[in-house]
């Protein structure tokens, strides 16, 4: 059996403080003198957020956050990611670290030091929260737009699509797709495929954050599958956010047999609990997926990615090279 861990491929939904690790949290709670705030066991989506923010409030030193986002890079490495864009709002952490454009640098500085040290390539997506005003999102897009050749890659929007369409982003996807950054948002998750449709008619999605839900809607599959918009599908996340009820009912299967091209993706590991690489196995062992299956993902991957286009050449290479060994 084929080693996933040796697989390349690129880590494109990944939350930089929902992929702290449980340790490092429980580190920084016992430095404030306090107890570890839960991670686990949320009935809602407002109290998975809540949870979510919970653990953010304990980054509370810039080295604390530099230690989350090397982590961050070294997981990924660990599981076989050859480029990682880690998604973030640096405006969480204003005015405690500086002004945004200091912590951006700050984020982006420390991610490319360890990703270089790894030998692995290192993005940002900056990712607006769509429960926040939409100026806020305009000042983030511009704010993108400015380090777009400093290592920020793509935009994004989170949060529950269902509460907040994405209509009023329009302007802030606008701007950052004319910087040249990767159109991402959230879509398809905790809304079914009208929120996709959205993200790409309104925001001039390149990829979709989730979309799995757009099996509801066999013209909108066909869509994406033409249109060639990579989903980047968190399986285990699904699960735990009720999206499909099973991990043998998630659609992923369904979605590559329609053409649809997809990457396999880790959310936020300190809430779901799997990483990238068992996210990957997931795949194989509960989803049935092929090893020529889990090559297309990974290529998928690194092509939709905004990578370096000399670093994603090599990396499919790579790929052909695990298939056929």
């Amino acid at each position: 059996m084929r080693d996933l861990a040796a697989l390349p491929k690129a880590h494109l939904h990944i939350h930089l403080e929902g992929a702290m690790r449980p340790s490092t949290l429980a580190e920084f709670a016992a430095e404030a003198g306090e107890t570890a705030p839960p991670t686990r066991g949320f009935t809602s989506f407002p109290q998975f957020v809540e949870m979510y923010d919970g653990a953010v409030a304990f980054i509370r030193t810039r080295e604390q956050l530099a230690r989350v986002v090397r982590e961050v890079v070294e997981d990924a490495a660990l599981s076989g990611a050859v480029w990682i864009e880690a998604q973030a709002n640096p405006m969480f952490y204003v005015p405690r670290f500086g002004t945004p454009e200091e912590v951006l640098t700050f984020m982006l500085e420390v991610g490319r030091a360890e990703a270089a040290r790894l030998g692995i390539g290192f993005g940002m997506m900056a990712v607006a929260i769509r429960s926040l005003p939409t100026a806020e999102a305009e000042a983030l897009a511009v704010l993108a737009a400015e380090f777009a050749d400093r290592g920020v890659v793509s935009f994004g929007l989170a949060a529950d699509e269902a509460l907040w369409p994405p209509a009023p982003f329009e302007r802030a996807f606008a701007i950052a797709r004319e910087a040249g950054l990767t159109s991402a948002p959230h879509a398809g998750e905790l809304l079914g495929p009208e929120s996709i449709v959205g993200a790409l008619d309104l925001l001039g999605a390149q990829r979709i954050q989730h979309g799995v839900r757009a099996v509801e809607d066999p013209e909108l599959v066909r869509r994406l599958a033409a249109e060639g918009i990579v989903l980047d599908v968190c399986p285990t996340s699904n699960v735990e956010l009720w999206v499909v009820p099973e991990i043998g009912a998630h659609p992923l299967p369904a979605l590559l047999e329609a053409g649809v091209r997809c990457s396999i993706n880790g959310d936020d590991p300190l809430l779901f609990g799997p990483g990238l690489l068992e996210e990957y196995e997931t795949a194989r062992t509960a989803l049935g997926l092929s090893d020529d299956q889990l090559a297309g993902v990974a290529k998928a991957s690194l092509e939709g990615s905004a990578a370096p286009a000399e670093l994603v050449t090599a990396q499919v290479a790579a790929v052909d090279a695990w298939l056929a060994g």
